[in-house]
This record gives structure tokens, sequence and C-alpha cells, in this order.
């Protein structure tokens, strides 16, 4: 009867941070649809407007880092109430915005609190399942964070059309308010506090390197990689995340432990999620641009043809955390990386003509794929880890996740400009509908190119035996 009730607790525990998670997740695309709207009434440009996405994840980005000092210091209760107050505060203040300072002020916040939440759900994970049932609950996880941001341009789709861009904020409202009512009373505490010192110097490098390096990749979509506003804040932010690496090696007090890239298939599946996640949310910016500005479509059917690979996602993500537990990532994996790498090669034979059933079902296989890969890859790499380094590892591979999704699609964006500029100084009597067309299919074969290098990594994967996975120390090192 005991363990009985412990396992409900845990489920109902499971359960909160799983709809934390889906919340911060789904806030990350639900702007995107809704920008027209919101330039219109605030009298802003396009690029003014890019930064209640941009700033979301920069922000989000920057407070990653932190997250395992923050996970390592704080009761679980504690870290994840005030996250969720914090996030809500920040959808109040945006739901009532009276100008686009007051927008951005609240979308900031809004990151600030949503930062913390992925890392401390996927640590308290691994603090509540033994190694053999971790996969099952990375899958829900897994349905959480993929499938999330990609139902949010259906539903602001929808909501813009049907009401104002301020009821997206009006329904988010409710949601966090009930989140934390029920985390109050129904979540406890997990793990140990460790009470570690606070990195000043680290805190502050990390903020600095990775914020204008997140920054500089933001501002290739729209700006010439020459230009200061893309190369020089990348090499500053370069230059000063070396300096805070190196600053974390020579520390007794680390806000990031760098050590856990000594463990082989922590490493190994930490690059290779890198490399995916360049070619996934470049190719994710690729087919709205696609069919909204070469197929004419409303923002509405866009989001319809995205929607079943998102169910497909959502689907998908638990039974492959149950396969993952039978038999570990790497063919699993693998071969979902194959199936990504099909579904966006079939992408570089589209044109103005495409039908929306060829290009929902292209993207359903890449989903079908993407389902398969990313949540084992997490899972493998965290696996590998014991409990005491957990949160370390955890926030570093979401910040490796955040970084390249920037890259990934600033360089799929760059790419595409630059193939559609080619194509149109090559064609001089071409429209600037099949330029946008040929550009939009270059990139998609750089996406290609990008995955199948994924899949390749994918086969250096070899997951010890159960009982030889002991702390980040014990294990084979690079």
């Amino acid at each position: 009867m005991g363990k009985s009730k412990e396992n409900k607790q845990d489920i109902t525990v499971l359960i909160i941070l799983l709809f934390g998670t889906f919340l911060s997740f789904l806030n990350q695309t639900l702007m995107n649809v809704a920008l027209p709207s919101i330039m219109r009434d605030f009298e802003i440009t396009a690029a003014q407007g890019q930064w209640l996405s941009n700033g979301y994840m920069l922000i989000s980005g920057v407070m990653i880092p932190a997250t395992a000092f923050l996970i390592d210091r704080f009761k679980t209760r504690h870290l994840y109430l005030t996250s969720m107050i914090v996030f809500t505060a920040g959808t109040l203040l945006a739901s009532v915005s009276l100008n686009y300072p007051m927008l951005i002020a609240g979308r900031m916040i809004q990151a600030l609190g949503a930062g913390p939440i992925s890392p401390l759900m996927t640590v308290v994970v691994m603090n509540m399942f033994p190694m053999e049932k971790r996969g099952k609950a990375m899958g829900f996880i897994g349905l959480a964070m993929n499938f999330a941001p990609a139902i949010g341009p259906t539903l602001s789709g929808w909501i813009v059309q049907s009401y104002s861009w301020r009821s997206i904020f009006f329904i988010v409202l409710p949601l966090g308010v009930i989140n934390i009512v029920v985390a109050f009373f129904a979540l406890k505490n997990f793990g140990v506090q460790r009470f570690p010192k606070f990195n000043v110097t680290g805190i502050v490098l990390s903020t600095i390197g990775l914020g204008t390096l997140l920054l500089g990749f933001s501002n290739a979509g729209d700006k010439s990689w020459g230009t200061f506003d893309v190369a020089g804040y990348i090499i500053i932010g370069l230059v000063v995340t070396a300096l805070f690496v190196y600053q974390q090696s020579h520390t007794d007090t680390p806000l990031l432990n760098f050590s856990v890239f000594k463990n082989r298939l922590f490493t190994i599946s930490t690059v290779t999620n890198f490399v995916v996640i360049m070619g996934l949310y470049g190719g994710m910016i690729l087919l709205p641009i696609f069919l909204q500005n070469v197929q004419g479509v409303s923002p509405m059917t866009s989001g319809m043809v995205l929607l079943p690979g998102a169910l497909i996602t959502a689907f998908m993500s638990p039974i492959t955390g149950a396969l993952y537990d039978r038999m570990g990532a790497k063919y699993l994996s693998f071969f979902g990386l194959l199936l990504l790498s099909l579904g966006t090669f079939m992408f570089t034979f589209i044109s103005s003509e495409t039908s929306l059933l060829y290009l929902s079902t292209m993207q359903g296989v890449r989903s079908f794929g993407l389902a398969l890969a990313l949540m084992p890859l997490q899972t493998e790499a965290l696996n590998a880890l014991s409990l005491d380094v957990m949160a370390h590892g955890s926030a570093m591979y979401n910040t490796v996740r955040q970084i390249a999704g920037s890259i990934g699609t600033a360089v799929l964006v760059t790419v595409m400009s630059r193939g559609t500029v080619g194509f149109a100084q090559a064609n001089p009597s071409a429209t600037l509908q099949a330029a946008t067309v040929h550009g939009i299919q270059v990139a998609y074969i750089g996406a290609t190119v990008i995955t199948f290098i994924a899949a390749g990594f994918c086969l250096l994967l070899n997951t010890p035996k159960k009982d030889q996975l002991q702390s980040v120390g014990q294990l084979e090192e690079v």
C-alpha cells in the first residue's frame, strides 16, 4: 500500500513538472504567428517584433548555465514554484501591456522563469526513477519539449484569427496559476542540497559570452555576417565563452562542471544532439517561410500543415522512451535520424505547385524520426552521469541545445538568402517566387547533410552494461 501511494505521488509530481515544462516550451513559438497583429497594434518593424521570440530564447539560454547552481542550492519545491511564479508574472504583464517595451519586458520576465524549469524537470526524473525506467519517463519529457513548440504556431494561429493576440497570454495565465496552486500542495523535494558557493565571475562571463553569441546568431537572420551586429557579437561571444570555460576549469566552485565531458557517452550524445538541433531548428523555420511567402497560405493554414507532425511527436515520444529502456540509444537514434534525413531531403524537390498533403506528409516523416532520436540521446547522455553531477549535465546539455538552435537557424537562413540572391542574379528574368524556392531547396540540402552527419555520430555510441555505469570520473574518458 505504501509503495502504491508513493508511486501515485511520483506520477503527480511528474505531471506537475511536465505541465510547467510544456508551458515554458510552448511560449517559445506562440509569438511567431501573432507577430503581424502585434506589429500593427504597436506600429513596430518586423526586426523589432522578432525580439518577442528571439529575446525569449536569448534570456532562457543565458539562464540555463545558472540552473546547475540553482538546482544544487535550492529545494525542488522552492525553485520550481519561484520559476513558475516569475513566468506567470511575466505572462500577466504581457497580457495587459500598454506599449511594446512593456510587452517585451513581460516576455523577458517569462523567459527568466522558464529557464530553470526544463533542466530541473530532467534532474528530478533522474532522481525519481531507476536507470532501467528512465527512458519511459524521459519520453514524456520529450512530449513536452518537442510537442509544445511544434503545436505553438497552430494554436496561436487559431487564437489570433478568432480573437486577438492578447488572448494568447490570457489563456496561458490561468494555466500557470493552476500549475502553481497544484505544485504548492503536491510537489515534494528530490535530490540532495549541496549549498555550492555562488561563482560571480562565472555568471558574469557566461551571461556576456552566451548572450552575445546567441545575439550574434539571432541577428544573422536579417543582417550581413560581415557587420558588427553579427560577426562582432559572435567573436566577442566566442572569446568570452572561452574565458568562461577556462575559468570554470580552474576553480573549486564551478558554475558548470565541465568534467562531465570527460565521460565518453555524455560527450558523444551531446555532440550528436548539437548537430541534430542545428539541422532541425534551421529546417523548422524554412517550411513556414515557403508556405506563407511562396504559396501564400494563411498563418492558420501554415500551422495546420505542421499539426500532423506535432501530433506524431506527441504520440511517439512516450513509446520511444519505452523502446529506449529495451534497446538503448545507438540504433534507435540512428534509425530516427535516417528518417529525419530522408524527410528533410524530400523537401529539396518542392516547388510552388507542391501540394499541402505532400508537405504535411514529409514533415510527418521528419517528426517521426525526430521522436525516435532526441529523447534517447538525452537519456543516454544523462544516464552516463552520477547523480552528484546530474544538475551540471542537464544544464550543459540544454545550453548546447540552445546554442545549436541559434547556429542552425542562422546558417540555414543565410544559405537560403544567398541561394535566393544567387539564383536571381544568374536568372534575371526569374520571378522572386522562383528564386525563393531555389534558396529554400538549397537550404534543405544543407539541413539534410547536417542531419545525416548526426546519424553517423550515433554509431559511435556504445552503451556499457548498467552495472558499469558509476560516477563520471569512473567512466571511460574520451
